[in-house]
């Protein structure tokens, strides 16, 4: 079984393509620089040979006219790995390098000042060392800015918490750590900007992530799948070293495989062994160091409910039209003003599992602003119609209502289960139309023996939710309260963590696994939570 997963051609002999020579010329125009860290003989620049290669092939690959093959480099790395030592030597390159042309415009960027600084600091510090680059190269330190007046060339580091009003139009972005991006914004602008300019590059050094409700997954899920062969893309280069979520992270050789400096000193092989033997008692420290030092990618909860893996494995899409004549259960959860409210259909699929259908609902105005508090794409996820947007600052439960009876309008609904909470009024509207709505007690009593139905549902393969990113984000950020007597509830990690999907799908699968409506509750002789007793 694979445990690893990493770019073979960065470690074999396999020849690289260089078009004109432009790589070999890039290569040796680095060597000749200095860097105040280097061992080598004059301070020369060094290079492992993996990242030679990795330049290799960046810079290699010409088309006609001479301009670049690759317009994407993507590289996910663990920390430790001389993330920023590459991308400075790409800036250089290109700042006052043999890419270097007239009016060039390279960024930096990252989600803060701090770390958009880094990129800065590192070719700031070879320029200082270096006393043939003083003179041609003028470093403005306040402004993270480096221009080269011959060339008329700079280089400015810019994050994500000063804005995305930035002007210019680079020719070369480095995205930073961008799995740590607060939402996309920054990453828009800067990519439609190098759209303007010809032969651009984007560069993106960043290790894994969490969560897959960013832009850094949505840009790691296609660089793999380049990688793997899946997709061919010679403009995009994936460079992807990590480990898979079944790998012993114990295991040095794993290590090795997933960092391609270890070999040679980096990351220092003793604190990695110091860092793992601390993870072996601390759940906390065993998630970072898979993280960041095995890239592996995790879900947003350190303690999920359910493996996000294996919850995945329900992704098939299905055509709910196909089921207006199968009854269905409705879970209702609504929330406070401003949050998500969710409204959850489940159908019995006829083998024992259960098809579900969620659909969101929250306010308009402020929609942007609730994306980077929350972290997630709200604004996409709506023009993907897995949001619906209601007019104004808060949640109009108008619009939940109508969505509720069209649904009803439209399949046979055999229940409507709420969470009283935040619904009397809407759960008094729709019992006045003679609709069948049943209310859903919160806590242990209920919710434990659902959520036992629920996870068994999902680890058997049963349950069908179509890849719903909202709900899967909601799923991911579950985490489990067990009291001492064994009973389970829901709650989630954070302040600005979203399970409202969660509750409104326990709430319609339970309701679907009794296959009962509100006319015969107690049909079955059994009460939910508790046992009937026998006279």
């Amino acid at each position: 079984m694979t445990t690893t997963i990493s770019p073979s051609w960065v470690h074999d002999d396999s020849p690289i393509e260089d078009t004109f020579g432009y790589a070999e010329e890039n290569i040796q125009w680095l060597r000749r620089l200095k860097h105040p860290k280097s061992r080598a003989p004059n301070n020369a620049f060094q290079l492992s040979r993996w990242q030679e290669r990795v330049l290799r092939r960046l810079l290699g690959p010409r088309n006609p006219d001479g301009s670049m093959v690759v317009q994407q480099l993507f590289m996910l790395l663990p920390r430790g790995a001389r993330k920023t030592s590459l991308a400075a030597a790409i800036t250089a390159i290109f700042l006052f390098g043999p890419e270097a042309k007239f009016g060039t415009l390279v960024q930096s960027a990252a989600s803060a000042r701090k770390q958009a600084r880094e990129c800065y600091e590192e070719l700031a510090s070879i320029i200082h060392f270096d006393r043939r680059l003083r003179g041609k190269l003028r470093l403005q330190d306040y402004k993270n800015r480096i221009t080269c007046p011959k060339l008329r060339t700079r280089y400015e580091a810019i994050s994500a918490d000063a804005g995305v009003a930035h002007g210019g139009t680079p020719r070369v972005v480095i995205a930073d750590e961008l799995h740590a991006w607060p939402n996309r914004d920054l990453w828009d602008v800067l990519n439609s900007s190098l759209i303007k300019t010809d032969d651009s590059l984007m560069v993106v050094a960043t290790t894994a992530g969490r969560g897959q409700e960013n832009i850094c997954w949505e840009k790691y899920e296609y660089a793999l799948k380049v990688q793997q062969g899946e997709i061919v893309d010679p403009t995009v280069l994936p460079v992807i070293f990590q480990a898979t979520k079944d790998a012993d992270w114990r295991d040095e050789a794993v290590w090795h495989a997933v960092n391609p400096g270890l070999a040679e000193g980096y990351p220092s092989l003793k604190k990695f062994r110091a860092e793992a033997q601390k993870a072996e008692h601390s759940p906390g420290a065993r998630d970072a160091f898979r993280q960041l030092n095995l890239n592996v990618w995790l879900d947003t909860s350190t303690s999920p409910f359910v493996d996000m893996e294996i919850y995945d494995r329900g992704k098939e899409p299905f055509d709910i039209e196909a089921l207006r004549d199968q009854p269905v259960w409705l879970g209702v959860d609504m929330s406070t003003t401003t949050d998500l409210t969710a409204v959850v259909a489940c159908w019995r699929d006829g083998s024992g599992g259960f098809k579900v259908h969620p659909m969101f609902f929250c306010p308009e105005e402020g929609i942007r602003l609730k994306a980077e508090r929350d972290g997630v794409p709200y604004p996409h996820w709506a023009e993907r119609g897995f949001i619906t947007p209601t007019p104004g600052v808060t949640i109009d439960q108008d619009v939940v209502e109508r969505y509720i009876r069209d649904f009803c309008e439209r399949f046979k609904v055999k229940e409507i289960a709420f969470d009283r909470a935040y619904a009397s009024l809407l759960m008094a509207s729709l019992t006045k139309s003679h609709h069948p709505v049943v209310t859903m007690q919160q806590g242990w009593v209920t919710q434990s023996p659902a959520l036992n139905r629920l996870e068994t549902a999902i680890l058997n393969g049963k349950l069908q939710h179509g890849g719903n990113p909202v709900l899967r984000w909601n799923f991911a950020n579950v985490q489990i309260h067990t009291d001492p007597a064994g009973n389970r509830t829901m709650h989630k990690g954070r302040s600005t963590d979203r399970i409202d999907g969660c509750f409104a799908t326990w709430m319609a699968l339970d309701r679907a696994s009794f296959g009962q409506d509100s006319r015969n509750v107690y049909a079955s002789g059994q009460r939910r939570g508790f046992a009937s007793v026998k006279f």
